[in-house]
């Protein structure tokens, strides 16, 4: 079996740091002296997660504002990042946009390294944060009877690829320039159960901390908010890059940000991480975005 799930399984027969989670999280959590940090690592690649006559500086600002969306799923505040960059004719525009998303978000740069290489071009990045709430939020702290939130619509990310693809740069903001919500996840992290951001589609990021929690969660099809027509709904429910916050919390919480209840979460049902209007979803196969050979 070869792909991203079968890799991760691999790497967890390493020996792995309490911070690892399990690699069950999208981030590691390390605890130094007086201080909780943090860290994430995600790499963007030509022709799957941009496209290739791209603008450089939104590829930049993508590439910095994924990283820092996992941090916001942590309740964490940039400490700053280290980037990894492949060489190539259109330094200028790269930087431009680095300069841009840095400033934007208060966000150092502490180094990297470049390499040459490509087509296709791939770039990475290491985003370190401090900790606003400890514990820290995790995909596993889930619990029966909690309820499970979405912060904002889904499928904007589509829409502004597919406006990207019909030269619509300004309908493409959403896709060129995701937004992480970092004072969103600061405000969650002290009554989240569990939390993580959407990046490979709704169902299958609930999956997945379904499955990271030992629960199953029941999702109403028609609850989430979308930014498609309706008759789009699936696909918006399927489609990544939106970066809204996942997370469950008590039902009767006061939440501090906007947020759209779209299920429950209960007991374990029978190898069933997920209940989608009602009916067992067994497999993550064709639930969104993953990385599978």
């Amino acid at each position: 079996m070869s792909g991203e799930s079968a890799f991760i399984d691999l790497l967890r027969g390493l020996p792995l740091h309490p911070g690892a989670r399990g690699l069950d999280d999208d981030t590691a959590v390390l605890e130094l002296g007086g201080e909780t940090l943090v860290l994430t690592h995600d790499m963007l690649v030509e022709g799957v997660h941009f496209l290739s006559d791209q603008d450089p500086a939104d590829v930049a600002w993508k590439l910095v504002a994924t990283n820092l969306s996992d941090l916001a799923a942590k309740g964490a505040e940039p400490a700053g990042v280290l980037v990894g960059y492949m060489l190539g004719a259109d330094e200028a525009r790269f930087l431009e946009g680095l300069r841009e998303v840095l400033a934007t978000y208060d966000t150092p740069l502490l180094g990297g390294d470049t390499v040459s290489g490509g087509p296709p071009r791939s770039f990475g990045l290491t985003a370190i944060g401090r900790a606003t709430h400890v514990p820290v939020p995790s995909r596993s702290g889930a619990r029966p009877g909690d309820a499970i939130y979405v912060t904002g619509p889904l499928g904007a990310a589509l829409a502004g690829f597919e406006a990207l693809q019909a030269g619509d740069d300004a309908a493409a903001l959403p896709y060129r320039r995701p937004v992480p919500l970092l004072a969103e996840g600061r405000a969650l992290a002290p009554m989240v159960g569990a939390m993580m951001d959407i990046s490979d589609g709704l169902l299958l990021d609930v999956w997945r901390m379904a499955q990271a929690s030992g629960a199953t969660f029941a999702v109403d099809r028609s609850a989430p908010p979308i930014a498609l027509p309706e008759t789009r709904r699936c696909e918006a429910l399927r489609w990544g890059d939106d970066y809204q916050l996942l997370f469950t919390a008590s039902e009767r919480a006061d939440l501090p940000v906007p947020a759209t209840t779209i299920g429950r979460v209960v007991a374990p049902l029978d190898g069933a991480p997920l209940l989608l209007d009602g009916e067992p979803v067994r497999s993550s196969e064709g639930l969104g975005y993953s990385h599978e050979g």
